[in-house]
Protein backbone atom coordinates (compact mmCIF):
# COMPACT_ATOMS: atom_id res chain seq x y z
CA UNK A 1 0.00 0.00 0.00
CA UNK A 2 0.89 3.47 -0.68
CA UNK A 3 0.09 6.34 1.43
CA UNK A 4 0.87 9.89 0.17
CA UNK A 5 -0.26 12.77 2.31
CA UNK A 6 -0.74 16.38 0.79
CA UNK A 7 0.06 19.09 3.06
CA UNK A 8 -1.45 23.02 2.19
CA UNK A 9 -0.26 26.25 4.71
CA UNK A 10 -3.13 28.57 2.97
CA UNK A 11 -6.75 28.75 1.70
CA UNK A 12 -4.96 30.74 -1.78
CA UNK A 13 -2.64 27.78 -2.08
CA UNK A 14 -5.15 25.18 -1.69
CA UNK A 15 -7.28 27.06 -4.39
CA UNK A 16 -4.67 27.37 -6.76
CA UNK A 17 -2.85 24.32 -6.48
CA UNK A 18 -5.45 21.52 -5.51
CA UNK A 19 -7.60 20.75 -8.68
CA UNK A 20 -4.48 20.47 -11.43
CA UNK A 21 -1.65 19.35 -8.89
CA UNK A 22 -4.73 16.42 -7.19
CA UNK A 23 -6.02 15.07 -10.53
CA UNK A 24 -2.03 14.82 -11.81
CA UNK A 25 -1.83 13.39 -8.37
CA UNK A 26 -4.89 11.00 -8.83
CA UNK A 27 -3.65 9.49 -12.55
CA UNK A 28 -0.19 8.80 -11.02
CA UNK A 29 -2.02 6.73 -8.57
CA UNK A 30 -4.10 4.93 -11.08
CA UNK A 31 -1.00 4.20 -13.20
CA UNK A 32 1.33 3.39 -10.47
CA UNK A 33 -2.17 0.65 -9.06
CA UNK A 34 -2.63 -0.18 -12.48
CA UNK A 35 1.22 -1.55 -12.86
CA UNK A 36 1.24 -3.35 -10.38
CA UNK A 37 -0.24 -6.42 -12.49
CA UNK A 38 -1.52 -9.65 -10.47
CA UNK A 39 -0.39 -12.91 -11.83
CA UNK A 40 -1.64 -15.03 -9.38
CA UNK A 41 -0.86 -19.17 -9.33
CA UNK A 42 -2.62 -21.75 -11.35
CA UNK A 43 -4.27 -23.74 -8.78
CA UNK A 44 -2.68 -26.94 -7.31
CA UNK A 45 -5.87 -29.09 -7.59
CA UNK A 46 -8.71 -28.65 -9.72
CA UNK A 47 -11.41 -30.70 -11.60
CA UNK A 48 -11.75 -31.21 -15.30
CA UNK A 49 -14.32 -30.04 -16.74
CA UNK A 50 -14.56 -31.01 -20.46
CA UNK A 51 -16.75 -27.65 -21.52
CA UNK A 52 -15.16 -24.27 -22.78
CA UNK A 53 -15.27 -21.48 -20.27
CA UNK A 54 -18.85 -19.78 -20.15
CA UNK A 55 -16.50 -16.06 -20.60
CA UNK A 56 -17.75 -12.87 -21.40
CA UNK A 57 -17.71 -11.84 -23.82
CA UNK A 58 -16.98 -14.96 -25.54
CA UNK A 59 -13.61 -14.76 -27.25
CA UNK A 60 -13.14 -18.59 -27.15
CA UNK A 61 -11.66 -19.69 -31.08
CA UNK A 62 -11.47 -16.30 -32.43
CA UNK A 63 -9.79 -14.33 -35.14
CA UNK A 64 -8.33 -11.13 -33.85
CA UNK A 65 -6.52 -8.53 -35.73
CA UNK A 66 -2.67 -8.30 -34.79
CA UNK A 67 -2.74 -4.67 -33.21
CA UNK A 68 -6.25 -5.49 -31.32
CA UNK A 69 -6.64 -3.85 -27.58
CA UNK A 70 -6.45 -6.84 -24.70
CA UNK A 71 -9.37 -8.85 -24.71
CA UNK A 72 -10.37 -8.75 -21.32
CA UNK A 73 -12.83 -11.31 -20.23
CA UNK A 74 -14.42 -12.85 -16.98
CA UNK A 75 -16.53 -15.51 -15.41
CA UNK A 76 -20.38 -14.90 -14.15
CA UNK A 77 -19.80 -13.19 -11.00
CA UNK A 78 -22.76 -14.31 -9.21
CA UNK A 79 -21.49 -18.13 -9.97
CA UNK A 80 -17.91 -17.93 -9.70
CA UNK A 81 -15.86 -16.73 -6.80
CA UNK A 82 -12.60 -16.60 -8.90
CA UNK A 83 -11.09 -17.14 -12.16
CA UNK A 84 -7.53 -17.62 -13.34
CA UNK A 85 -6.45 -17.39 -16.75
CA UNK A 86 -2.18 -18.59 -18.27
CA UNK A 87 -1.95 -17.38 -21.43
CA UNK A 88 1.08 -18.93 -23.89
CA UNK A 89 2.50 -18.00 -26.81
CA UNK A 90 4.15 -19.70 -29.68
CA UNK A 91 7.80 -18.94 -29.65
CA UNK A 92 7.18 -20.07 -25.40
CA UNK A 93 5.96 -16.77 -23.57
CA UNK A 94 3.73 -17.37 -20.77
CA UNK A 95 2.03 -15.43 -18.14
CA UNK A 96 -1.45 -15.90 -15.49
CA UNK A 97 -3.70 -13.33 -14.97
CA UNK A 98 -6.61 -13.16 -12.44
CA UNK A 99 -8.09 -10.50 -9.85
CA UNK A 100 -11.30 -12.13 -8.90
CA UNK A 101 -13.62 -13.33 -11.74
CA UNK A 102 -12.02 -11.11 -14.11
CA UNK A 103 -9.04 -11.43 -16.50
CA UNK A 104 -7.44 -8.31 -17.49
CA UNK A 105 -3.88 -8.11 -19.63
CA UNK A 106 -1.96 -4.88 -19.43
CA UNK A 107 -1.49 -3.39 -22.87
CA UNK A 108 2.40 -3.98 -23.27
CA UNK A 109 2.36 -7.34 -22.33
CA UNK A 110 -0.78 -8.13 -24.67
CA UNK A 111 1.22 -6.50 -27.63
CA UNK A 112 4.45 -8.58 -27.00
CA UNK A 113 1.96 -11.76 -27.14
CA UNK A 114 0.26 -10.78 -30.77
CA UNK A 115 3.32 -9.80 -32.04
CA UNK A 116 4.46 -13.54 -31.33
CA UNK A 117 1.44 -14.85 -32.56
CA UNK A 118 0.50 -12.98 -35.66
CA UNK A 119 -0.31 -15.72 -38.64
CA UNK A 120 -0.71 -18.42 -35.59
CA UNK A 121 -2.62 -18.84 -32.17
CA UNK A 122 -2.44 -17.71 -28.44
CA UNK A 123 -3.25 -20.61 -25.96
CA UNK A 124 -5.29 -19.55 -23.35
CA UNK A 125 -6.39 -22.07 -20.22
CA UNK A 126 -9.18 -20.92 -17.76
CA UNK A 127 -9.47 -22.32 -14.10
CA UNK A 128 -12.84 -21.13 -11.96
CA UNK A 129 -13.33 -21.17 -8.37
CA UNK A 130 -17.02 -22.24 -8.11
CA UNK A 131 -18.39 -22.64 -4.27
CA UNK A 132 -14.65 -23.23 -3.30
CA UNK A 133 -13.83 -26.30 -5.25
CA UNK A 134 -11.50 -25.02 -8.86
CA UNK A 135 -12.60 -26.09 -11.93
CA UNK A 136 -10.52 -26.28 -15.23
CA UNK A 137 -12.09 -25.94 -18.71
CA UNK A 138 -11.28 -27.03 -21.50
CA UNK A 139 -8.14 -24.83 -23.24
CA UNK A 140 -9.30 -22.30 -26.14
CA UNK A 141 -7.28 -20.41 -28.90
CA UNK A 142 -7.53 -16.63 -30.00
CA UNK A 143 -6.03 -16.61 -33.67
CA UNK A 144 -4.16 -14.03 -34.63
CA UNK A 145 -4.79 -12.71 -38.13
CA UNK A 146 -1.52 -11.23 -39.99
CA UNK A 147 -4.13 -8.22 -40.89
CA UNK A 148 -4.43 -5.23 -38.69
CA UNK A 149 -7.95 -3.20 -38.07
CA UNK A 150 -8.11 0.67 -38.69
CA UNK A 151 -7.05 1.55 -35.40
CA UNK A 152 -9.58 4.04 -34.70
CA UNK A 153 -13.46 3.51 -34.56
CA UNK A 154 -16.25 6.17 -34.03
CA UNK A 155 -20.01 5.30 -32.98
CA UNK A 156 -22.54 7.86 -31.37
CA UNK A 157 -23.66 6.56 -27.74
CA UNK A 158 -27.17 6.87 -26.98
CA UNK A 159 -29.97 5.67 -24.97
CA UNK A 160 -31.81 3.30 -26.43
CA UNK A 161 -35.41 4.74 -25.38
CA UNK A 162 -38.47 4.01 -27.14
CA UNK A 163 -40.06 7.55 -27.10
CA UNK A 164 -37.78 10.52 -26.65
CA UNK A 165 -33.94 11.10 -26.01
CA UNK A 166 -31.31 13.47 -24.00
CA UNK A 167 -27.89 13.58 -23.80
CA UNK A 168 -25.75 11.98 -26.86
CA UNK A 169 -22.31 11.59 -28.04
CA UNK A 170 -20.17 10.99 -30.93
CA UNK A 171 -16.71 9.64 -29.82
CA UNK A 172 -13.66 8.11 -31.12
CA UNK A 173 -12.29 4.77 -29.70
CA UNK A 174 -8.34 4.16 -30.18
CA UNK A 175 -9.09 -0.15 -30.98
CA UNK A 176 -5.41 -0.69 -30.01
CA UNK A 177 -5.96 1.07 -26.69
CA UNK A 178 -8.73 1.52 -24.80
CA UNK A 179 -8.70 5.49 -24.92
CA UNK A 180 -12.28 7.10 -25.51
CA UNK A 181 -12.36 10.33 -26.50
CA UNK A 182 -15.47 12.51 -27.30
CA UNK A 183 -15.96 14.03 -30.82
CA UNK A 184 -19.05 15.83 -30.06
CA UNK A 185 -22.24 15.74 -27.73
CA UNK A 186 -25.45 17.13 -27.83
CA UNK A 187 -25.39 19.57 -24.69
CA UNK A 188 -22.93 21.70 -25.53
CA UNK A 189 -24.60 23.92 -28.23
CA UNK A 190 -28.48 23.17 -27.81
CA UNK A 191 -29.92 26.40 -26.86
CA UNK A 192 -33.59 25.27 -26.13
CA UNK A 193 -33.79 22.10 -23.33
CA UNK A 194 -37.74 21.60 -24.41
CA UNK A 195 -36.82 21.57 -28.17
CA UNK A 196 -33.48 19.39 -28.03
CA UNK A 197 -31.02 18.73 -29.89
CA UNK A 198 -29.82 15.65 -31.83
CA UNK A 199 -26.44 14.95 -33.65
CA UNK A 200 -26.43 11.82 -35.96
CA UNK A 201 -24.56 10.63 -39.41
CA UNK A 202 -20.70 11.11 -38.60
CA UNK A 203 -19.13 10.23 -42.03
CA UNK A 204 -15.65 10.20 -43.34
CA UNK A 205 -14.09 10.68 -46.91
CA UNK A 206 -12.32 7.31 -47.43
CA UNK A 207 -11.71 6.69 -43.63
CA UNK A 208 -9.69 10.21 -43.38
CA UNK A 209 -10.93 12.59 -40.89
CA UNK A 210 -9.76 15.76 -42.47
CA UNK A 211 -13.31 15.77 -45.26
CA UNK A 212 -15.78 14.76 -42.83
CA UNK A 213 -19.28 15.54 -41.19
CA UNK A 214 -21.63 14.86 -38.73
CA UNK A 215 -25.50 16.34 -38.68
CA UNK A 216 -27.03 18.38 -36.04
CA UNK A 217 -31.01 18.54 -36.07
CA UNK A 218 -33.25 20.78 -34.14
CA UNK A 219 -31.43 22.90 -31.64
CA UNK A 220 -29.26 25.11 -34.03
CA UNK A 221 -29.73 22.63 -36.63
CA UNK A 222 -27.51 22.03 -39.84
CA UNK A 223 -24.81 19.85 -40.74
CA UNK A 224 -21.51 19.71 -40.10
CA UNK A 225 -18.66 19.58 -42.63
CA UNK A 226 -15.03 19.82 -41.96
CA UNK A 227 -13.24 20.59 -45.78
CA UNK A 228 -9.64 20.17 -45.76
CA UNK A 229 -9.76 20.40 -41.59
CA UNK A 230 -11.89 23.75 -42.03
CA UNK A 231 -15.60 23.56 -39.92
CA UNK A 232 -18.64 25.28 -41.34
CA UNK A 233 -21.92 24.71 -40.70
CA UNK A 234 -24.52 24.36 -43.73
CA UNK A 235 -27.71 23.94 -44.66
CA UNK A 236 -28.45 21.24 -47.38
CA UNK A 237 -32.36 22.36 -47.66
CA UNK A 238 -33.23 23.90 -50.78
CA UNK A 239 -36.16 24.93 -52.40
CA UNK A 240 -36.28 22.23 -55.21
CA UNK A 241 -35.83 19.50 -52.34
CA UNK A 242 -38.28 17.54 -49.84
CA UNK A 243 -35.54 18.08 -46.96
CA UNK A 244 -32.15 18.58 -46.07
CA UNK A 245 -29.84 15.32 -46.73
CA UNK A 246 -29.61 12.77 -44.64
CA UNK A 247 -27.25 8.76 -44.26
CA UNK A 248 -24.29 10.48 -46.13
CA UNK A 249 -21.53 9.03 -48.31
CA UNK A 250 -18.46 10.94 -49.24
CA UNK A 251 -16.87 9.94 -52.70
CA UNK A 252 -13.72 8.47 -52.35
CA UNK A 253 -11.56 11.34 -53.79
CA UNK A 254 -13.78 14.13 -55.13
CA UNK A 255 -15.57 16.86 -53.10
CA UNK A 256 -18.77 15.59 -53.27
CA UNK A 257 -21.32 13.55 -50.65
CA UNK A 258 -24.10 11.34 -51.61
CA UNK A 259 -27.45 12.34 -49.16
CA UNK A 260 -30.79 10.59 -49.36
CA UNK A 261 -33.48 13.69 -49.04
CA UNK A 262 -36.19 12.03 -46.29
CA UNK A 263 -39.22 13.04 -44.69
CA UNK A 264 -39.05 10.08 -41.84
CA UNK A 265 -41.50 9.23 -39.05
CA UNK A 266 -41.18 7.18 -36.07
CA UNK A 267 -43.51 4.83 -34.80
CA UNK A 268 -43.91 2.65 -31.41
CA UNK A 269 -45.35 -0.43 -30.66
CA UNK A 270 -46.94 -1.63 -27.77
CA UNK A 271 -47.05 -5.28 -28.40
CA UNK A 272 -44.43 -6.10 -31.06
CA UNK A 273 -41.15 -7.25 -30.40
CA UNK A 274 -39.58 -4.94 -32.56
CA UNK A 275 -40.68 -1.99 -30.56
CA UNK A 276 -39.89 0.68 -33.11
CA UNK A 277 -40.80 1.49 -36.96
CA UNK A 278 -38.70 4.08 -38.68
CA UNK A 279 -39.97 4.78 -42.49
CA UNK A 280 -40.30 7.63 -44.85
CA UNK A 281 -42.75 8.85 -45.99
CA UNK A 282 -40.81 10.62 -48.97
CA UNK A 283 -36.87 10.13 -49.77
CA UNK A 284 -35.04 10.80 -52.97
CA UNK A 285 -30.91 10.72 -53.38
CA UNK A 286 -29.18 14.27 -53.75
CA UNK A 287 -25.79 15.27 -54.95
CA UNK A 288 -23.51 17.91 -52.80
CA UNK A 289 -21.33 19.69 -54.15
CA UNK A 290 -18.83 20.62 -50.73
CA UNK A 291 -16.85 23.33 -53.52
CA UNK A 292 -19.44 25.09 -54.46
CA UNK A 293 -22.22 24.48 -52.33
CA UNK A 294 -24.44 23.32 -54.59
CA UNK A 295 -26.98 20.41 -54.56
CA UNK A 296 -28.45 18.45 -57.27
CA UNK A 297 -30.97 15.65 -57.69
CA UNK A 298 -29.79 12.34 -59.01
CA UNK A 299 -33.18 10.96 -58.71
CA UNK A 300 -36.56 11.96 -57.62
CA UNK A 301 -39.08 9.15 -58.23
CA UNK A 302 -42.89 10.06 -55.90
CA UNK A 303 -43.91 6.54 -56.75
CA UNK A 304 -40.92 5.12 -54.93
CA UNK A 305 -38.21 5.60 -52.16
CA UNK A 306 -34.57 5.56 -52.17
CA UNK A 307 -32.11 5.75 -49.26
CA UNK A 308 -29.08 4.77 -47.95
CA UNK A 309 -26.39 5.79 -51.18
CA UNK A 310 -22.94 4.78 -50.88
CA UNK A 311 -19.61 5.11 -53.52
CA UNK A 312 -17.68 1.65 -54.77
CA UNK A 313 -14.13 2.17 -54.08
CA UNK A 314 -12.80 3.76 -57.38
CA UNK A 315 -15.99 6.38 -57.10
CA UNK A 316 -17.56 5.37 -60.82
CA UNK A 317 -20.34 3.90 -59.13
CA UNK A 318 -22.92 5.10 -57.05
CA UNK A 319 -25.29 2.17 -54.97
CA UNK A 320 -28.30 2.46 -53.16
CA UNK A 321 -31.84 1.15 -51.95
CA UNK A 322 -34.95 1.94 -53.47
CA UNK A 323 -38.52 0.02 -52.64
CA UNK A 324 -41.02 -1.13 -55.83
CA UNK A 325 -44.04 0.99 -56.31
CA UNK A 326 -46.65 -0.12 -53.52
CA UNK A 327 -49.87 -1.89 -55.41
CA UNK A 328 -52.43 0.71 -56.54
CA UNK A 329 -54.78 0.03 -53.82
CA UNK A 330 -52.21 0.52 -51.28
CA UNK A 331 -50.93 4.00 -52.37
CA UNK A 332 -53.32 6.24 -50.77
CA UNK A 333 -53.60 4.24 -47.50
CA UNK A 334 -51.67 5.70 -44.41
CA UNK A 335 -48.08 4.33 -43.72
CA UNK A 336 -48.73 2.84 -40.76
CA UNK A 337 -50.46 0.65 -41.23
CA UNK A 338 -48.41 -0.19 -44.69
CA UNK A 339 -45.03 -0.13 -43.80
CA UNK A 340 -44.78 -4.13 -43.76
CA UNK A 341 -45.47 -3.68 -47.64
CA UNK A 342 -41.91 -2.00 -47.84
CA UNK A 343 -39.35 -3.80 -49.53
CA UNK A 344 -35.80 -1.88 -51.17
CA UNK A 345 -33.49 -3.89 -53.74
CA UNK A 346 -30.51 -2.71 -54.14
CA UNK A 347 -29.41 -0.71 -57.64
CA UNK A 348 -26.28 1.44 -58.89
CA UNK A 349 -25.85 4.09 -61.15
CA UNK A 350 -22.64 4.87 -63.10
CA UNK A 351 -21.24 8.53 -62.21
CA UNK A 352 -18.71 10.65 -64.14
CA UNK A 353 -16.81 12.67 -62.46
CA UNK A 354 -15.93 15.13 -64.69
CA UNK A 355 -19.71 16.30 -65.73
CA UNK A 356 -21.12 15.05 -62.52
CA UNK A 357 -23.54 12.67 -64.56
CA UNK A 358 -24.73 9.35 -64.01
CA UNK A 359 -26.11 6.16 -66.06
CA UNK A 360 -29.08 4.37 -66.25
CA UNK A 361 -30.07 2.16 -63.20
CA UNK A 362 -28.83 -1.44 -62.78
CA UNK A 363 -30.54 -3.86 -60.78
CA UNK A 364 -27.50 -5.35 -58.09
CA UNK A 365 -29.52 -8.15 -55.83
CA UNK A 366 -33.46 -8.40 -55.98
CA UNK A 367 -34.48 -8.93 -52.21
CA UNK A 368 -37.92 -8.15 -52.79
CA UNK A 369 -38.45 -11.06 -54.96
CA UNK A 370 -37.61 -13.06 -51.84
CA UNK A 371 -40.04 -11.18 -49.78
CA UNK A 372 -36.68 -9.43 -48.02
CA UNK A 373 -35.99 -6.17 -48.00
CA UNK A 374 -32.16 -4.59 -48.31
CA UNK A 375 -30.15 -1.78 -46.83
CA UNK A 376 -27.12 0.13 -46.24
CA UNK A 377 -25.02 -1.10 -48.59
CA UNK A 378 -21.20 -0.93 -48.44
CA UNK A 379 -18.80 -1.90 -50.93
CA UNK A 380 -15.63 -3.72 -50.27
CA UNK A 381 -12.21 -1.49 -50.67
CA UNK A 382 -11.16 -3.97 -53.15
CA UNK A 383 -14.74 -3.53 -55.23
CA UNK A 384 -15.21 -7.82 -54.93
CA UNK A 385 -18.20 -7.60 -52.62
CA UNK A 386 -21.49 -5.93 -51.60
CA UNK A 387 -22.38 -6.07 -47.73
CA UNK A 388 -25.60 -4.81 -46.99
CA UNK A 389 -28.35 -5.38 -43.61
CA UNK A 390 -31.42 -7.37 -44.84
CA UNK A 391 -34.79 -7.68 -42.85
CA UNK A 392 -38.27 -8.62 -43.68
CA UNK A 393 -39.10 -5.17 -44.59
CA UNK A 394 -38.54 -1.36 -44.17
CA UNK A 395 -35.21 0.33 -44.41
CA UNK A 396 -34.43 0.74 -40.49
CA UNK A 397 -33.30 -3.08 -39.37
CA UNK A 398 -31.37 -1.71 -36.01
CA UNK A 399 -34.47 -2.84 -34.25
CA UNK A 400 -35.83 -5.37 -36.23
CA UNK A 401 -34.79 -9.29 -34.38
CA UNK A 402 -34.79 -10.92 -38.14
CA UNK A 403 -32.08 -8.20 -39.31
CA UNK A 404 -28.90 -9.97 -40.48
CA UNK A 405 -25.93 -8.69 -42.43
CA UNK A 406 -25.19 -10.20 -46.13
CA UNK A 407 -22.78 -10.20 -48.26
CA UNK A 408 -22.98 -10.94 -52.16
CA UNK A 409 -20.63 -11.55 -54.67
CA UNK A 410 -20.02 -8.28 -57.19
CA UNK A 411 -20.14 -8.61 -61.17
CA UNK A 412 -21.40 -11.64 -60.71
CA UNK A 413 -24.91 -12.84 -62.42
CA UNK A 414 -27.43 -13.87 -60.11
CA UNK A 415 -25.01 -13.98 -57.26
CA UNK A 416 -25.10 -16.42 -54.22
CA UNK A 417 -25.35 -14.60 -50.58
CA UNK A 418 -21.94 -15.41 -48.94
CA UNK A 419 -22.36 -17.93 -45.60
CA UNK A 420 -22.18 -15.44 -42.96
CA UNK A 421 -23.62 -17.85 -40.20
CA UNK A 422 -19.87 -16.76 -37.77
CA UNK A 423 -20.88 -13.71 -38.23
CA UNK A 424 -24.63 -13.03 -37.48
CA UNK A 425 -26.26 -13.90 -34.29
CA UNK A 426 -29.64 -15.91 -34.02
CA UNK A 427 -32.92 -13.68 -33.07
CA UNK A 428 -31.25 -10.29 -32.64
CA UNK A 429 -30.75 -7.42 -34.52
CA UNK A 430 -27.83 -7.44 -36.36
CA UNK A 431 -27.25 -3.92 -38.60
CA UNK A 432 -24.87 -1.14 -40.02
CA UNK A 433 -22.49 -3.46 -41.51
CA UNK A 434 -18.90 -1.83 -42.68
CA UNK A 435 -15.66 -2.84 -44.11
CA UNK A 436 -12.20 -1.88 -42.39
CA UNK A 437 -9.54 -0.25 -44.83
CA UNK A 438 -7.81 -2.99 -45.93
CA UNK A 439 -11.32 -5.41 -46.16
CA UNK A 440 -10.36 -8.20 -43.60
CA UNK A 441 -12.78 -6.97 -41.07
CA UNK A 442 -16.51 -6.91 -41.20
CA UNK A 443 -18.22 -4.50 -38.36
CA UNK A 444 -21.84 -4.18 -37.24
CA UNK A 445 -23.71 -3.07 -34.77
CA UNK A 446 -25.92 -5.95 -32.88
CA UNK A 447 -28.37 -6.44 -30.23
CA UNK A 448 -27.10 -10.33 -29.55
CA UNK A 449 -27.41 -10.61 -25.39
CA UNK A 450 -30.21 -9.08 -24.31
CA UNK A 451 -31.57 -7.65 -26.98
CA UNK A 452 -31.81 -3.62 -26.35
CA UNK A 453 -28.55 -2.67 -26.23
CA UNK A 454 -26.42 -2.53 -29.38
CA UNK A 455 -22.83 -3.56 -29.23
CA UNK A 456 -19.86 -3.45 -31.83
CA UNK A 457 -18.78 -6.56 -33.09
CA UNK A 458 -16.26 -7.64 -35.37
CA UNK A 459 -15.25 -10.67 -37.63
CA UNK A 460 -12.31 -11.37 -40.01
CA UNK A 461 -12.80 -11.58 -43.38
CA UNK A 462 -10.56 -14.02 -45.77
CA UNK A 463 -11.00 -14.48 -49.63
CA UNK A 464 -15.22 -14.87 -48.36
CA UNK A 465 -15.07 -16.42 -45.72
CA UNK A 466 -15.83 -14.40 -42.13
CA UNK A 467 -14.96 -15.90 -38.54
CA UNK A 468 -16.70 -15.75 -35.69
CA UNK A 469 -17.68 -12.32 -34.62
CA UNK A 470 -15.94 -11.11 -31.18
CA UNK A 471 -17.27 -8.17 -29.08
CA UNK A 472 -15.20 -4.83 -28.66
CA UNK A 473 -12.72 -5.23 -26.30
CA UNK A 474 -13.07 -2.82 -23.04
CA UNK A 475 -10.64 -2.16 -20.04
CA UNK A 476 -12.75 -3.57 -17.44
CA UNK A 477 -15.15 -6.55 -19.31
CA UNK A 478 -18.25 -5.68 -17.15
CA UNK A 479 -18.74 -1.96 -19.07
CA UNK A 480 -20.02 -4.11 -21.83
CA UNK A 481 -22.69 -4.71 -19.52
CA UNK A 482 -23.66 -1.76 -17.01
CA UNK A 483 -22.68 0.68 -20.36
CA UNK A 484 -26.66 1.45 -20.55
CA UNK A 485 -25.56 3.06 -23.76
CA UNK A 486 -26.11 1.80 -27.59
CA UNK A 487 -23.42 2.19 -30.06
CA UNK A 488 -24.97 3.33 -33.43
CA UNK A 489 -23.37 3.20 -36.78
CA UNK A 490 -19.83 2.37 -35.85
CA UNK A 491 -17.66 3.81 -38.28
CA UNK A 492 -13.73 2.90 -39.24
CA UNK A 493 -11.26 5.65 -39.25
CA UNK A 494 -7.71 5.09 -39.94
CA UNK A 495 -7.13 8.23 -38.18
CA UNK A 496 -8.55 10.06 -35.18
CA UNK A 497 -10.95 13.33 -35.55
CA UNK A 498 -8.53 16.29 -35.22
CA UNK A 499 -11.25 19.22 -34.91
CA UNK A 500 -11.44 19.95 -31.08
CA UNK A 501 -15.02 19.74 -29.43
CA UNK A 502 -14.71 23.99 -28.98
CA UNK A 503 -13.90 24.58 -32.34
CA UNK A 504 -17.15 22.00 -33.92
CA UNK A 505 -19.13 24.25 -31.18
CA UNK A 506 -18.15 27.56 -32.82
CA UNK A 507 -19.08 26.22 -36.12
CA UNK A 508 -22.50 25.05 -34.94
CA UNK A 509 -23.65 28.21 -32.87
Amino acid sequence: MVIIIVKFNHKSTMKRYIYPHFLLLALAMSLLLSSCVNHPSVPSASKAVKSLPAIFPDYCDVTVPCNIAPLNFMLPAGEYEACVARISTPDGQQQTYGSGVKVQIPESEWHAMLDASKGKSIKVEVWGQKKGEWLSFTPFEIHVAPEPIDEYLSYRLIEPSYVAWTFMEIAQRNLTSFEETQIFNNEITSTDRRKGQCINCHSYQNYKTDNMLFHVRLSNGGTVIVNDGKVSKVDLRRDYTISGGAYPAWHPTAKLVAFAACKTRQAFHTANHNKIEVFDLASDIILYDVKTDSVSIVSNDSTVLEVYPTWSPDGKYLYYCKTLPLPEELRDKDIRFTYPKLQYNLYRRSFDEASHSFGEEELVYDAASQDKSATLPRVSPDGRYLLFAQGQYGCFHIRHSDADAVCIPLNEQNPTPLDLTNLNSEGFADSYPTWSSNGHWIMLSSRRGDGNYSRVYFSYFNNGKAEKAFMLPQEDPEQNIFRLLCYNRPEFMVEPVGISVEEFSKAIK
